[in-house]
């Protein structure tokens, strides 16, 4: 109802009980929406507000368009999963593919071999084919997640006045020029001016980082320095408190918000490490197994005319083979041969697995890292994650609870208890929202709020004192004032009209007559709760004599007023940031503070999680003013140093990333906002917070569903492990590669055919390779990785460790196989305990068993290796299988899948084995293991 001097008194619980079941929510909106109705009907009368007609609504949607933010155009499935195709490795592939169908076809229909020549390029694109496809999949069903989360409900209905009346449309159907009813807790649908404003105030974070702005429509409280005019409201943003009528001057992608999100499409991504060292590593085998190809080619070729060729069993000299047809003839067939042998090695060379075990890896990351809340939506951002080296993020709800609470309330004299929690519940505008039986949600002021909920931790339910007592008066809080006022029939004090006001404490002070605290001892108080960067309340009251006005002309006018108790509010920092700053900090990332507080406030909670000292000076603080005052070589120059922005502005945060990129580091950013959207884009990782706006998430790479900055750390836990795990899968594949190429490297040379078939290198390069990226792709993350720094984006994939690794424990293999082929090929051996009694004879044939010896024994010490690769760089022993039950199985698939194929008729002839004996089984896999038990000695021996 109405007060006496115009203004809309509280709502209380008792003249809106509907029912004893239903919610206090719903009596607030029902008697807000009748009291609107008041409003719009009287505003209509004064202002003659009649609103747009039928036919003004369809012109203005014609020339202005939908209320709705136009949403990026996606690609089509065809082209994003051709987009796969693009990977360097995934094209070296294809070239290997290609190479090796034309030595298949030449081999079946020039050489008249069977059609098992044709698995080997078969392997090959199955291979691409599952690394390609797993990647489309993972990002397609991430997707669909994301898109389940932002869902953006445009059809919202919102009150608006058309035609002389109010009515009810979807938020999407408000078109320029409407009039639009605007309430606590509504979000605004469209950019607009303000008609009329009644104690309104706006939450303007999600575009300018700024909780809490009041609005009016009177010029003397216009705010000059304010980012946007205090008498016009935005999209996107929400009211906390007040109500008003406003007129809509852009909808759709028109508005700020649209600006923002339309800012966002365009790309300025940049590559990721990741790929920056696939590349790498791509060009480093690309020019490697060309440049051994090339050798190939011109030392077989010198071969040919140093030694000449074998024609009909008579040795022809090279330069007389161009003198007869069949000499040109043989020398054209071993020509061909040669570039077989070329290519069957760089076939060989490509790691067919490594797209796989990346794409493995990923995917994995990706599922397992939404269990700790971090929704992945690019497979690229969980790698990067790991090589982030600055991490800049917003405070509010981030670092902070985002929620008001009372810290400290002091109470001074001996002041009634029941008074104090009358004063709290009656001279307030919020409200709280017990629909969540977990914990109330505030309605209205946040700072009200947080004097409610400090009542109902202290079992006072404000509704009950609301009820029992009548508000008379009410003096609503204004900029200019800064305090409000309220005059109840009191309960506490029956038969009583009591005061109560609540402000600034230095002006509430100021109207008191009396005090039971002195102003030195007040300031001291409030200088100690501000240097916390907390906000501030003074209380007082009076009773109010009979006859007596206590508010005339919109003050106070009450002399009897006493000063009561004073209260510390603040939003609190979240309990588990103080220690996931810490663990950032001490994976040597740099945190750096972006937000829209004062430099205070933004300090005293860089103090409270561990991020400002002592030490820190004003060289490592700026404000946006001066922020952007900065040239960009200025900016350069203190880049590092700065670890906090204050009174930060939309764009503020996007040229702060770009100027950390040039400077070589690896950036992640958080934020949840409209105005962050053009940084989380522009960063090497945008972070956003899963109730972000839709702006802001769409920009994004991960989103953050419980908002914590500890799932930040947790996410970088995973990425580093995570280029760990590819990092062990290359150590074993180019391990068992460079095995593989010197045998054919070899065998080029000697003369000999490789000792290894096309489908014996299948199940070597394809299946267990395959398997082995599934093995080493899901091992666990370990929390050791957050106590190193991170690494050089610059540096090698391949480190100095894993190439001497690599190089020695590949050619110790290499020379151990070459030495039992050269035994096949000079002794009879029928099986391995033959060696004890070894005699070498003349040159003769190596025979299948001893072929299937020599296959068997390649597969076991890889097999064995595998372990060893599974342990690097962890500082733990390669028989620590905690976490890797995955490893287990895959290595127990790859165990019997060799001796299935061994011995097993039919599976048999199909990779040209033979069946072992029973001992030879025993010796291989007791010989073989000693890779694994050498390990392990120097291991201990180093420890």
């Amino acid at each position: 109802m109405a007060t006496p001097n115009g203004h809309f008194a509280p709502i209380t619980t008792k003249t809106l009980q509907l029912g004893a079941r239903q919610t206090l929510l719903s009596c607030i909106f029902a008697a807000q929406t009748q009291y609107n109705k008041n409003l719009i009907t009287s505003n209509m009368t004064q202002q003659h507000i009649t609103g747009l007609t039928p036919q003004q609504v369809a012109e203005s949607r014609a020339k202005h368009g939908a209320n709705v933010l136009t949403p990026p155009e996606k690609e089509p499935l065809w082209k994003q999963f051709l987009e796969k195709f693009t990977d360097p490795l995934i094209i070296i592939l294809m070239i290997a593919g290609a190479l090796s169908i034309g030595i298949s076809l030449y081999e079946r229909f020039g050489l008249g071999e069977g059609a098992e020549v044709f698995f080997e390029p078969v392997g090959i694109f199955v291979a691409i084919f599952l690394a390609t496809g797993l990647a489309f999949y993972f990002e397609l069903q991430a997707d669909k997640e994301f898109t389940i989360l932002n869902q953006v409900n445009d059809d919202e209905m919102v009150e608006v006045i058309r035609d002389g009346n109010a009515t009810h449309i979807a938020r999407r159907d408000v078109v320029v020029g409407d009039v639009v009813v605007i309430n606590t807790g509504e979000e605004v649908p469209a950019d607009g001016d303000l008609i009329t404003a009644v104690s309104l105030a706006v939450d303007e974070s999600t575009l300018t980082g700024e909780p809490l702005c009041r609005k009016s429509t009177d010029e003397k409280d216009f705010d000059t320095n304010a980012t946007f005019a205090t008498n016009h409201v935005l999209k996107g943003t929400k009211v906390m408190e007040g109500h008003g009528l406003m007129q809509v001057t852009a909808v759709g992608d028109h508005t700020e918000q649209g600006k923002v999100f339309e800012a966002v499409q365009i790309d300025s991504s940049v590559k990721t490490p990741l790929n920056e060292q696939l590349d790498g590593l791509g060009d480093l085998i690309t020019k490697v197994s060309y440049g051994i190809a090339a050798l190939i080619v011109v030392g077989r070729v010198i071969m040919c005319f140093v030694g000449g060729l074998e024609i009909n069993g008579v040795n022809v000299p090279g330069m007389e083979l161009f003198t007869t047809s069949a000499g040109i003839a043989a020398f054209i067939a071993y020509l061909l041969q040669t570039f077989m042998i070329a290519v069957t090695l760089i076939v060989v060379a490509v790691p067919e697995g490594l797209p796989m075990a990346v794409t493995l890896s990923l995917a994995y990351s990706m599922r397992r890292m939404l269990k700790t809340n971090n929704l992945v939506r690019k497979m690229h951002a969980c790698e990067t994650m790991g090589a982030t080296t600055v991490i800049c993020t917003d405070k509010t709800g981030t670092l902070t609870q985002n929620q008001m609470h009372v810290d400290e309330f002091k109470v001074y004299g001996q002041a009634a208890e029941a008074m104090i929690a009358e004063g709290i519940a009656t001279n307030s505008t919020a409200e709280l929202d017990f629909s969540n039986k977990s914990k109330p949600n505030v309605l209205g002021n946040p700072t009200e709020g947080a004097l409610l909920l400090w009542l109902n931790d202290h079992g006072t339910d404000y509704r009950t004192l609301r009820e029992g007592a009548k508000v008379v008066e009410e003096l609503p809080f204004s900029t200019e004032r800064k305090y409000m006022a309220t005059v109840v029939q009191s309960a506490a004090v029956p038969g009583k009209r009591m005061l109560y006001v609540k402000g600034a404490p230095e002006i509430v002070y100021a109207l008191c007559h009396t005090a039971e605290v002195k102003l030195d001892e007040l300031n001291a108080q409030l200088l100690s709760w501000q240097n916390r960067a907390m906000r501030t309340l003074g209380f007082a009251w009076t009773e109010v004599a009979e006859g007596e006005e206590p508010i005339k002309d919109g003050k106070v006018a009450c002399a009897s007023l006493r000063f009561v108790a004073a209260a510390a509010i603040a939003d609190p920092v979240r309990s588990d940031v103080p220690a996931a700053v810490k663990e950032c900090i001490n994976a040597g990332i740099s945190i750096k503070i972006v937000t829209g507080d004062t430099p205070g406030t933004a300090k005293e909670i860089g103090r409270q999680i561990g991020l400002w000292q002592d030490t820190d000076n004003d060289s490592h603080i700026i404000t946006g003013p001066e922020f952007a005052a900065l040239s960009d070589q200025e900016l350069e120059a203190r880049i590092n140093d700065l670890k906090i922005i204050a009174r930060a502005r939309p764009m503020d945060k996007k040229r702060l990333v770009e100027t950390l990129q040039r400077k070589g580091q690896v950036v992640a950013v958080t934020g949840d906002g409209t105005n962050d959207a053009p940084a989380l884009k522009a960063a090497h990782v945008g972070l956003s917070m899963g109730d972000g706006t839709s702006v802001a998430k769409e920009a994004s790479d991960i989103t953050i569903i419980d908002n914590s900055f500890s799932s930040i750390g947790k996410a970088v836990m995973w990425g580093r492990s995570l280029y760990q795990n590819i990092q062990r899968f290359l150590l074993f594949q180019l391990t068992v590669n460079v095995t593989a190429c010197l045998l054919v490297l070899c065998g080029a040379f000697m003369g000999t055919e490789s000792p290894l078939t096309v489908t014996q290198m299948l199940w070597i390069n394809l299946i267990m390779d395959t398997f082995a990226a599934m093995a080493l792709a899901s091992l666990p993350p370990s929390e050791s990785v957050m106590l190193e720094k991170p690494r050089d984006r610059k540096a090698f994939i391949l480190n100095r460790e894993m190439l001497g690794e690599i190089v020695g424990v590949g050619g110790f293999f290499f020379v151990m196989l070459l030495a039992l082929l050269y035994i096949f090929q000079h002794a009879d051996i029928t099986q391995l305990t033959d060696l004890w009694r070894l005699q070498l004879s003349a040159k003769g044939h190596v025979t299948p068993y001893e072929l299937t010896l020599l296959f068997t024994i390649f597969v076991m010490t890889h097999f064995f290796y595998l372990f060893n690769a599974r342990a690097f760089h962890t500082g733990r022993s390669a028989l620590h299988f905690k976490g890797c039950k995955g490893l287990l199985v895959i290595a127990l698939i790859i165990l019997i899948g060799q001796v299935i194929m061994v011995e097993i008729p039919g599976i048999q002839q199909f990779f040209n084995v033979t069946g072992l004996k029973p001992i030879d089984w025993v010796i291989i896999i007791i010989g073989s293991s000693l890779v694994l038990w050498v390990r392990e000695l120097w291991h201990a021996i180093r420890k």
